[in-house]
């Protein structure tokens, strides 16, 4: 049966493939990459040679209604973005909305996302936590950071490696330089690092030790 499927895809080690994921993207009829020549090195390794379609933050507003039609036509497509589970903090959500208004079945398939690593290994309570993903880059992030000065669970954030010192002091401005947080960065590559401690303490840690990679920010509750 057509239908869209969101296939999740490794967010460092390729040994973290699924074989479903595999066997998914073999048999669809078109495979939708946030970046095709990134995606390309992944299809490559795993001899997957169905073709390529970009599906990125910036055409997928154009492009939704045509991917609705040909899975109504009788094709499957999946969706995956360069790393992780499509739509969580990537492209995918716009999608996976026009496809369930247009009643086209949409199957997601387990698999990688940072967060989910970074906050088992953080050490924090994660029974109950909020997931913010990336703050804004400037308009309304501050106002962001301040409405979470009650928020009780674990909060997660990402963010780039060249904001993470401004970041780390932006929440101390809003929960004190003792809060503990851990940062965890290169999640599942050779080089994967985990700091824990206060905000003040890791805060000074990034300011000596440049960070690199993709970083995962795991804030205690109140």
């Amino acid at each position: 049966m057509s239908k869209l499927y969101v296939v999740p895809t490794p967010v460092g080690n390729l040994e973290d493939m699924t074989y479903r994921a595999i066997r998914v993207l073999k048999e669809a009829d078109l495979i939708l990459a946030e970046d095709t020549r990134t995606s390309g090195v992944l299809l490559k390794h795993f001899e997957i040679k169905t073709p390529q379609q970009s599906h990125h933050k910036f055409n997928e507003h154009q492009t939704s209604m045509n991917v609705v039609n040909r899975i109504k036509a009788g094709q499957t497509i999946a969706l995956i973005s360069d790393a992780g589970t499509p739509a969580i903090s990537d492209p995918g959500f716009f999608l996976v909305r026009t496809c369930v208004e247009n009643e086209i079945e949409v199957e997601c398939l387990p698999g990688a996302t940072a967060f989910v690593p970074a906050l088992v290994c953080s050490g924090l309570p994660n029974d109950r936590f909020c997931f913010e993903g990336f703050l804004p880059q400037k308009k309304g992030r501050q106002s962001r950071i301040k409405a979470l000065a009650e928020e009780k669970r674990t909060m997660i954030f990402y963010e780039s490696p060249y904001r993470l010192v401004r970041l780390l002091g932006e929440l101390i401005e809003v929960f004190g330089q003792e809060r503990r947080v851990t940062v965890s960065r290169e999640i599942s590559k050779i080089h994967e690092e985990t700091k824990r401690g206060t905000l003040e303490e890791v805060k000074a840690y990034y300011t000596e030790h440049t960070p690199k990679g993709e970083i995962v920010v795991c804030l205690a509750g109140e």
